[in-house]
């Protein structure tokens, strides 16, 4: 099967760390003075740190790609070195990956290779989007309160569901949300929805972004779309909201800006 990997130029990569922050799934790391894809085990091929790099380092390839063999992906990072080796048992670890870790480790002993210290510490680049957080306020913080009522004014939402020949998608202002989005802005009926046509799907963990693609594609060309708006998360996996559409975009061969909202963790627009 063909899948879309990164592919990172080391001759033009400076090692400024920009992409470290935008990578979907914590998969770049720093090491040895340039940016890395410690794993394609967890590059999803989005492309999300492309718009990080300011030297044009960064690019999406597809290949030929066989199902994820850790004992081939071992064969390249030991190549690369021991920080790299050691980045990678890390990734795994971190993504709760124990029976690659071991498989990774025979691989080393086979081959009479060193075994890093690898727990030695919790990597500081693990995957934002992850990270357990208790957002819970105490009771004497004051929430401002949101009143009104829903400005739902379509059904279905969710992409995959969606029909893109629905009557109401004609000349339509959407909403494109992550579907993380409305949970944490407490507003989001009143200063998102309201007058426009929804619709949400998560960039990260939905397996159908290539038929998403083409469905958002589909409705760009026969709808006469008047403006698109976007909502993600803060966390770097939600961006790929962004990319997605502007793919579609692309494959319609229709041009329309795109009003762009981030929403933070803790439910505020930044």
């Amino acid at each position: 099967m063909k899948r879309d990997v990164i592919r990172i130029d080391e001759e033009k990569c400076t090692g400024c760390g920009s992409c470290v922050t935008g990578c979907p799934e914590g998969a770049l790391q720093l090491i040895d003075g340039k940016a890395r894809v410690v794993s394609d085990l967890f590059c999803d091929g989005l492309g999300a740190c492309i718009g990080d790099c300011p030297e044009g380092a960064i690019e999406v390839e597809t290949r030929e790609a066989e199902p994820y063999n850790e004992h081939m992906v071992m064969e390249n990072i030991v190549k690369a070195g021991p920080n790299v080796i050691k980045a990678h048992l890390q990734h795994l670890q971190e993504h709760g990956q124990e029976d690659l870790v071991n498989e990774a480790i025979d691989f080393l002993k086979e081959n009479n290779i060193e075994i890093p210290d690898y727990e030695e510490e919790p990597m500081a680049c693990g995957c934002p989007g992850s990270i357990s957080q208790d957002l819970r306020r105490s009771g004497n913080q004051s929430v401002a309160p949101v009143t009104g009522t829903s400005e739902l004014g379509n059904w279905p939402i969710q992409l995959q569901l969606l029909n893109p020949n629905a009557p109401y998608l004609k000349n339509a202002d959407l909403l494109i949300a992550a579907d993380c989005a409305p949970f944490a802005y407490a507003n989001f009926h009143q200063r998102l929805i309201k007058g426009k046509v929804s619709i949400i799907f998560c960039p990260k963990l939905d397996k159908t972004i290539e038929e998403y693609v083409d469905k958002l594609s589909e409705i760009f060309q026969k709808q006469d779309i008047k403006s698109i708006s976007i909502v993600h998360m803060e966390v770097p996996c939600c961006s790929g909201i962004e990319i997605i559409v502007k793919k579609a975009l692309e494959k319609a061969q229709q041009k329309t800006i795109i009003k762009d909202y981030t929403i933070s963790i803790n439910g505020e627009i930044i």
